[in-house]
């Protein structure tokens, strides 16, 4: 087995909220706890998941200073720094303290809709401004253009430390390619929790998760399972969270795990405009299969 350090669980963090719109940095500690006491492999601080687009700069650097201050070294961080504005991003690398950060997540340039030698330019000026451990970020249902396999892979065999991706394409045919073709240091993760079970049964390393915010336990056993090869039993858990999981994105994200999260009392149901909490019909869906 492989011992990538991305490989396994990461957990993309919800940012948690108190009623006044300020971070709640007791429920986010409680929410660090929770999720290494129930074996992910890596937080991802500052993704997109955290709500970062609606996050100040200040607020931005509080919450990893915390994050890294509350791990206290237990498990690898990964820090979300990425956008459309390439010369910003690489502002952002000499004024923030990545000093015991393992790695960092970088999205796809979203809105201007970069050509695939754009992109490859983008992802090339980040990786020639740090020496850390770089995972693309390929979310095309968010950011409109996608990483296609081949800028992917350009990437991948040019830097050593750009060492993984995170797919969310959702494409399997993208996938196998990424996987059939990738140099030996280069790790294919999922962004798509419904699919990550079928995903590591093609060669895939793990994924970078929203549902391990609330189905930390069953999830990251699930992974485990598939990443061992026991897929009778990733299956029965696979099937066992489907619906859960679906159930999370139907309006938008976070929206459905911070309402699992409230459920479970470990923090506010509250988001900041324009993402707005979860209807009542969302809701009851939920509480059904919770």
């Amino acid at each position: 087995m492989s011992s990538h350090l991305f490989r396994g669980t990461g957990v993309a963090l919800i940012t948690p909220f108190k009623k006044d719109q300020s971070v709640d940095f007791a429920a986010l500690e409680m929410l660090v706890n929770h999720v290494i006491d129930n074996s992910v492999n890596y937080l991802v601080a500052l993704g997109t998941t955290a709500e970062t687009p609606t996050l100040t700069v200040q607020e931005k650097k509080e919450i990893l200073a915390f994050i890294i201050e509350k791990c206290d070294g237990r498990i690898p961080i990964v820090c979300g720094i990425g956008g459309n504005n390439t010369a910003e991003i690489l502002a952002q690398l000499k004024e923030y303290d990545l000093s015991k950060v393992a790695g960092l997540l970088s999205v796809a340039p979203y809105y201007n809709k970069p050509s695939q030698e754009g992109i490859y330019q983008h992802f090339k000026a980040i990786a020639n401004a740090t020496d850390k451990p770089i995972i693309l970020y390929n979310v095309p249902g968010r950011t409109v253009t996608n990483i296609a396999a081949a800028t992917t892979l350009r990437l991948a065999n040019e830097f050593k430390h750009i060492v993984a991706v995170k797919e969310a394409s959702g494409n399997f045919a993208q996938c196998m390619d990424l996987v059939k073709d990738k140099p030996a240091h280069f790790a294919v993760l999922s962004g798509d929790d419904d699919l990550v079970m079928p995903q590591v049964a093609i060669g895939m390393d793990g994924v970078i998760s929203v549902a391990a915010n609330c189905y930390t336990k069953d999830f990251t056993d699930m992974v485990d399972w598939a990443l061992q090869g026991d897929f009778f039993k990733a299956q029965q858990l696979h099937y066992q969270l489907l619906d859960k999981i679906r159930l999370l994105f139907v309006e938008g994200n976070p929206t459905g795990v911070k309402y699992v999260l409230s459920k479970m009392g470990m923090c506010e149901n509250i988001l900041r405009l324009p993402l707005v909490p979860a209807t009542k019909d969302l809701m009851s869906k939920m509480d059904g299969v919770v």
